[in-house]
Order: structure tokens, then sequence, then C-alpha cells
């Protein structure tokens, strides 16, 4: 079984939807969950919310979060958290940020990816670090962490 269905099942056995929000991973996690057949009953939807204003818009991100913290950063990914799950029918949301790269800047490099999990009762944080791994493997290592990151917490 894959890591997405297991995620499904866990889902399912706790009765919650799923939402993502997701920035440079342009919907991959999404996709990722609903390429697994029958997935509809366990995924409620998918923001992608690549620019500052998207996740202003459709997550109501602060625009004061963004410019002190920058859109690269745990408070974005605990807003874009907290929206997704306020703005759908879902139970769990998991929101991603991150530079894919090629490049980054002296003080957010390329490889770091800030990632929240949103539920009723609270939203937790964590940055990561991959490194200049390229583009395309930030991206699916993103996946896979995030991934990861909702099994956890369906299942604790």
């Amino acid at each position: 079984m894959s890591l997405a269905a297991d995620i499904l099942d866990a889902a399912r056995a706790r009765g919650v939807m799923i939402a993502t929000a997701e920035s440079c991973t342009g919907g991959l996690i999404a996709g990722a969950l609903t390429e697994v057949p029958g997935s509809s009953d366990a995924v409620d939807r998918g923001f992608v919310t690549y620019s500052n204003a998207a996740k202003q818009q459709m997550l109501g991100v602060r625009a004061d979060t963004l410019e002190d913290h920058g859109a690269v950063s745990e408070q974005v990914a605990a807003e874009m958290a907290t929206g997704a799950l306020r703005l759908s029918d879902a139970g769990i949301a998991v929101s991603v940020t991150g530079i894919a790269g090629p490049g980054g800047s002296e003080h957010k490099p390329e490889g770091r990816v800030c990632f929240g999990i949103a539920q009723p009762f609270g939203t937790r944080t964590e940055t990561v670090e991959f490194g200049a791994i390229g583009r395309r493997q930030v991206r699916a290592a993103t996946v896979d962490h995030a991934l990861q990151m909702l099994l956890d917490a369906l299942r604790s």
C-alpha cells in the first residue's frame, strides 16, 4: 500500500476530510492523494496559492505576516494551514511554502521548506532544509515529507 493510500485510510478511520494548501509544490500533494482511486471520500480540496496575493485571497494569510516573516516562514505556513482548514470541510489541513530553486537568498536558501498541519485543536509547523538538490528533487521531497506529516498527525 502507498503512503497516500495509508493517509486516506487513516483519514477515513478518523472520519475527517483532508485539505491541502500548497505553494512550492503547486498541487503535487493533492495530486498524490487523488491519484489513489476512491480518494474523493477523504480528500475535500486543495488550494494552490503560488503568489502572495493568492495566499491572502484564498487562505486569509495576513499581509503583516508576509511582510514581517516572508512567504517562506513557519508563520505563513501556519496561516495557510489554518486558512485551508477554516475555508474547507476538512478536519485536517497540510500546507507547504518553500524555495524549490534554483537559487535562494542569503537568508532563505534553496531547499528550505516550511510545513504546517492544522486541526481543530491546534496547528503545528516545522521547517526542513532539503538543500540545493534541484527543483524537482526539492518538490518531490516536500511532497513525501508533507504526506508523512499528514499520516503522523492522523495517527496521533
